[in-house]
């Protein structure tokens, strides 16, 4: 004897499936993605973080602190003026120190501080 059982999600799914809920969604008749690759037991987070482009709050402070320095002309040439230049500049090399002495999460970083005169000339000729 079988005894069938339908509980009440599926009930609410086969339902909303006779109502062409399901027809049209976006991605239908496309095979599912990462389908057929090993289990990554970390899939939503990298999932999520791709969805939302979320990288600054994820990266340990030192390694947010060597993209900064990557980025170091793009950062200056937001400034206005020689002294807001200046002043990031010594904010940037006084994290650098930090950094280096180990009182700062994350891996290990052996970034030199940035000489404040050439990155002011720098900006000033990037600006002329």
């Amino acid at each position: 004897m079988v005894h069938w059982y339908e509980s009440s999600i599926d009930r609410q799914l086969r339902e909303a499936t006779e109502r062409g809920e399901f027809d049209n969604l976006p991605g239908a008749g496309r095979p599912l993605r990462d389908h057929g690759r090993e289990y990554d037991e970390d899939w939503w987070v990298k999932d999520w973080l791709e969805r939302e482009g979320a990288t600054a709050g994820v990266l340990p402070p030192t390694l947010a602190l060597r993209r900064e320095v990557e980025d170091l002309e793009a950062r200056v040439d937001r400034r206005r003026t020689e002294r807001e230049v200046r002043e990031y500049v010594a904010e940037l090399n006084e994290r650098i120190g930090r950094a280096r002495v180990g009182r700062m999460d994350g891996p290990p970083v052996l970034l030199p501080p940035r000489d404040a005169d050439e990155v002011v000339a720098a900006w000033r000729k990037r600006r002329s």
